[in-house]
């Protein structure tokens, strides 16, 4: 995996484009709603790696993995608990199999949905469903970690907990908040990105918040608490519920591009697309840098 050095050195050369959405664009490729992600994926694979070579023609360097909820707490509901550090060696190696160009991250995300992740005392449940998680990443051959959609910071003090129990070089962050980056515990989300950053984050910020004319501002506030790379991953706009009952993403690529690029002006150095985002976006951000 890259160390923090090393991935400092690749922020250096300029903006970073991570990739766009998953989930929704697979779900176009019949992916049921509400399914284990993870589970369909394994069984159709082929799909991931379209989508994924999409991506790579668009521009993208770093491909995440799709292990989004491969923690054994939210895998013991379809029976893949005891593989978790399989499954996520599996569809890490598939991440990687699309293309020896780009780096892949092993993504990890929120268990508030499975265990009161806030509460102290389920700390220890938290760094154990994490490590078996990164140690299966690992296993894979990620080229580092993606920590995203997090709710609480301590998802992200687990995180940084197991990565460093693991072994696992770098890290980054990124959490889920309102345009004035107040977290979904309420608390500002400066100093807590800022603790993470001191505590060895390669980088950190956020991801699933919808692009905006406030998305940039947000950028600018987060770049006063953090000398790290800032990373910055929103959603095609806000989502509309369609007659099929699915979330769509009304905002277009050129709109999301130069809302990116807005952001790229106020600090960001890491930049892709989080929900309904396709191809297309990532594309018209890769012709923006």
């Amino acid at each position: 995996m890259l160390t923090r050095e090393e991935f400092q050195q690749l922020i250096a050369g300029g903006p970073v484009l991570l990739d766009g959405a998953t989930g929704s664009n697979l779900q176009k490729m019949g992916m049921p709603r509400g399914c284990c992600s993870e589970e369909w994926i394994l069984a159709n694979p082929e799909k991931l790696v379209a989508l994924q070579r999409q991506y790579v023609q668009a521009g993208s360097r770093i491909l995440y993995a799709p292990t989004f909820q491969a923690q054994p707490i939210a895998l013991e509901k379809v029976g893949l608990d005891k593989q978790t550090e399989s499954v996520n060696a599996h569809l890490t190696a598939l991440t990687k199999s699309v293309s020896s160009d780009v780096l892949v991250a092993g993504n990890l995300t929120t268990l508030a949905t499975f265990t009161d992740s806030w509460d102290p005392e389920k700390f220890d449940l938290l760094v154990e469903n994490y490590r078996r998680q990164i140690r299966g990443l690992m296993d894979g051959g990620a080229d580092l970690l993606a920590a995203e959609t997090l709710l609480y910071p301590q998802e992200a003090e687990a995180i940084l907990t197991a990565a460093e129990l693991e072994g696992a070089g770098a890290a980054m962050y990124s959490f889920t908040m309102q345009p004035d980056g107040a977290l979904f515990s309420g608390m500002d989300a400066g100093p807590v990105l800022k603790s993470l950053a001191d505590a060895g984050a390669a980088a950190v910020g956020f991801n699933c918040v919808a692009a905006d004319n406030l998305t940039a501002g947000l950028v600018a506030k987060l770049r006063r608490y953090v000398s790290a790379p800032v990373l910055c991953k929103p959603n095609a706009g806000n989502p509309v519920i369609g007659d099929d009952n699915l979330a769509h993403y009304p905002m277009g690529p050129e709109e999301f591009s130069s809302i990116v690029d807005d952001c790229i002006a106020m600090g960001a150095a890491i930049v892709g697309g989080c929900c309904g985002t396709t191809p297309e976006h990532i594309a018209a951000v890769k012709q923006k840098l």
